[in-house]
């Protein structure tokens, strides 16, 4: 009787924890929170694209001509010597003339001849005395001998050379005495009070320079001098091989310490847009391009970017990364998207970039 008391109590006991067992294999375990990744974030901050701008470029006269004859001939004159400032209309060399002058003078007496012939036509008072016809062909004589006196005096004005414009003479080669052609070079004539300078412009600065800006150049024969040159035009078209564009500039010359040939070095920088400025450890790539890991409610969401231009260790980017907010810079192999993340409870927040520059951070707040 005892040893079935026993029995039935282990029986029962027995089915007690198999029922246990059931309920236990049948309700499903807790879902675990995924664990958070420690990360290094990083505040985004702003800074503008500057361009910075170096070229170099030769100089040339406002004005420049190379002399020579119209006609050949026998000099028999030089009024200048190198160096010199002419103004315009000075003469600079003569040829020898005699013939063409006397073509003048001959003109001079054929017009004149002409002249009075129609004067006396015209005196007479009787009808039918002179006949119409007579008058005109007295006429048509003056009119030819003004041709040829015309064409006279433009041989006697060849025959001297004269300056197209005022500036400074160079060398010449040329004697009193020396025969010269259409082909010799007699000197060379620049304006030198005003100086032009191109310089090739990368094509991402188009826009941005306009006529009347001002920059500084320095020749490269003394360093150390500066000059200033005023935008006076820019290209219509950019170089297909170079994807440049030229700018041309203008310096004040006045007091002729430069020359027409020099070299010139320009530098400037040219502020333009405002990107988001991330580490460039930031930086992901993938198959479809580089992206950033943004930290969005405690987690990572990936964030398409396009590399607009680096800078000293920092990258600008162009994508949906408002100012000021967070984005993941150490870590970025350990998360994915969603993912959620840790950060440091204080720390001293790295330089945020504002306009381009670095301003000193203090701790900001958490995302």
């Amino acid at each position: 009787m005892f040893e079935n008391s026993i029995r039935i109590t282990a029986i029962a006991t027995m089915l007690v924890l198999g029922a246990c067992q059931g309920e236990d294999a049948q309700t499903p375990p807790e879902r675990r929170a995924p664990q958070a990744v420690k990360i290094v974030p990083h505040q985004v901050g702003y800074a503008t694209d500057t361009v910075r701008v170096e070229a170099v470029g030769t100089a040339r006269a406002r004005a420049s001509a190379t002399i020579q004859a119209e006609v050949a001939g026998e000099v028999i004159a030089v009024n200048f010597t190198s160096g010199d400032k002419v103004s315009r209309g000075d003469v600079l060399i003569r040829l020898e003339s005699r013939a063409e002058q006397l073509a003048v003078e001959q003109a001079e007496v054929s017009r004149a001849d002409a002249q009075r012939l129609i004067d006396r036509y015209n005196t007479v008072s009787t009808p039918g005395v002179i006949a119409g016809n007579e008058l005109d062909r007295a006429e048509a004589a003056y009119d030819a001998a003004e041709i040829s006196l015309s064409i006279a005096r433009d041989a006697l004005g060849d025959r001297t050379i004269r300056a197209p414009f005022s500036g400074y003479v160079g060398l010449t080669d040329v004697d009193p005495g020396a025969r010269i052609t259409p082909d010799t070079v007699l000197t060379r004539l620049d304006d030198r009070d005003v100086l032009y300078v191109d310089f090739p412009v990368p094509e991402q600065t188009f826009g941005r320079i306009t006529a009347g800006d001002v920059f500084e150049v320095e020749p490269f024969s003394n360093p150390e001098a500066s000059y200033e040159a005023e935008v006076l035009t820019i290209d219509s078209a950019i170089d297909t091989q170079t994807r440049a564009y030229t700018v041309r500039t203008a310096i004040d010359n006045s007091e002729d310490q430069l020359r027409p040939g020099m070299s010139f070095r320009i530098g400037f920088e040219l502020p333009g847009q405002q990107y988001p400025s991330v580490p460039e450890a930031s930086i992901v790539w993938g198959g479809d391009g580089a992206f950033v890991w943004a930290v969005r409610n405690g987690e990572t969401a990936r964030v398409p970017v396009t590399i607009v231009n680096r800078m000293e260790g920092m990258v600008l980017i162009r994508g949906d990364i408002p100012e000021g907010s967070w984005i993941v810079e150490e870590g970025v192999q350990k998360v994915r998207q969603g993912t959620p993340v840790e950060m440091p409870a204080s720390r001293d927040t790295r330089p945020v970039a504002t306009n381009g520059l670095a301003s000193g951070g203090q701790a900001a707040a958490q995302p």
